[in-house]
């Protein structure tokens, strides 16, 4: 591990996303274009959808970013040749206790593929989001928002539970809350109350279920793999949630496989009960659509959950930090992500503090105590099979696109 000095100077171009029902890729110097609703151009400012058009105007920073000290490991390779050049692996996952830097890890890669040439979409999963903050940047609202500085396109979307659950309430307070198919429905999920018929639905779900973050999330990942709004985004990343909820997002759509199984199952034995039972879901001429709709909707939660686990399109990225409660927890995470047979291939150790010929007393006990967490890494059964990068600790707060970039050429060799 070497000690260097290190001076990043903020520079941005003027760039420009576009929106268009139908184009072909082309490429030169001047211009790119993708297919999908989305075409970038470097050399222009302007952003439209349909008869909107918005400008957008980069600022050129004035200010240089500047880190007087970082650690940087030669033998950290997290092998980004690889990630960067491969057309098949799209999905990129990080997760990992909270507090040890997911959403700067996260946010670093996706600059770091968006200033590759890959068009780049990060995604927080996280209720408690932190993307705005990593950027410097304004990306609430639960919608795509284009992020000012990269050179390709890099745009950002943070889920918002928050507004989702006040949603839920409001639509089960809504004609004794039948609403809740219209608010499912936006989620990919409808049809899974449609099958309740006359149910007070109001009553039975007057709080937003248990999950329904998680379940907000996987909604998303369908649209990501169906809807042509997504379709020119080479990369995506997930900063998800920390461990208990990822793991929650992760199993999913096997739980909801099962549940629509035994819904289809219970309907089998209902079709066949008296005329009372048979009003509360409807008249026999609509039964068989019903049950169609389920069975697709089991399908693609079938697609979500291979998703999750197909090597070639997705991988889970480890980050913890070097103290023994977080390996612990990172090693658990590792030993549950192959339960669920989540490939994961890389281990981010992030803030590990630089080497110094004038350490305090503080500082030389702080990094004796790393080191004690590295060791553990390297002979923990879970983890020691792991690619492991390691991220140094810098004396400045990773903040903005040129923050980012810093750290991204860092970690993401």
């Amino acid at each position: 591990m070497t000690t260097a000095a290190c001076c990043f100077r903020s520079t941005s171009l003027p760039s420009s996303f576009s929106i268009h029902k139908k184009f072909a890729v082309k490429r030169n110097s001047n211009a790119v274009s993708f297919m999908g609703l989305l075409s970038f151009s470097p050399k222009t400012s302007s952003f439209s959808t349909g008869l909107i058009s918005i400008s957008l105007k980069q600022r050129r920073s004035k200010d240089s970013f500047q880190v007087r000290a970082v650690a940087a490991p030669s033998e950290a390779v997290s092998g980004f040749d690889e990630m960067v050049a491969g057309t098949q692996r799209k999905y990129y996952m990080l997760g990992g206790k909270g507090g040890v830097g997911k959403t700067s890890c996260a946010a670093s890669l996706a600059v770091k593929f968006a200033n590759n040439g890959h068009p780049t979409l990060v995604v927080s999963t996280d209720p408690a989001h932190s993307l705005s903050d990593s950027f410097a940047q304004d990306l609430t609202g639960g919608q795509l928002v284009p992020v000012e500085g990269p050179d390709f396109p890099l745009f950002a979307l943070e889920i918002n539970p928050e507004k989702a659950r006040e949603e839920f309430r409001n639509v089960t307070q809504k004609d004794g809350g039948t609403g809740v198919k219209d608010f499912m429905d936006g989620m990919g999920l409808g049809m899974l109350v449609e099958q309740l018929g006359e149910l007070k639905l109001g009553e039975l779900l007057d709080t937003p279920p248990p999950g329904l973050d998680e379940a907000i999330a996987i909604s998303k990942v369908i649209q990501f793999l169906e809807s042509q709004e997504y379709s020119m985004f080479t990369r995506i990343v997930f900063d998800t949630a920390p461990t208990g909820h990822t793991l929650r997002l992760l199993s999913l759509p096997d739980f909801l496989d099962a549940s629509i199984g035994k819904i289809l199952k219970l309907r089998e034995k209902i079709a066949s009960a008296t005329s009372a039972i048979k009003s509360v879901f409807g008249q026999e001429q609509n039964r068989q659509g019903a049950s169609d709709k389920l069975e697709r909707l089991r399908e693609r939660m079938v697609k979500v959950r291979e998703l999750f686990r197909d090597t070639d399109s997705t991988e889970f990225v480890i980050v913890t930090i070097p103290t023994v409660m977080a390996v612990s927890e990172s090693s658990r995470l590792s030993e549950s992500l192959k339960k669920e047979n989540v490939p994961v291939k890389r281990l981010i150790v992030n803030q590990i503090i630089p080497p110094s010929a004038s350490d305090c007393k503080f500082c030389a006990m702080k990094r004796k105590d790393q080191m004690r967490a590295l060791e553990m890494i390297k002979s923990d059964s879970e983890l020691s099979s792991l690619m492991l990068i390691e991220a140094p600790l810098v004396d400045v707060e990773i903040r903005g696109v040129p923050a980012l970039r810093f750290m991204g050429d860092i970690i993401w060799k």
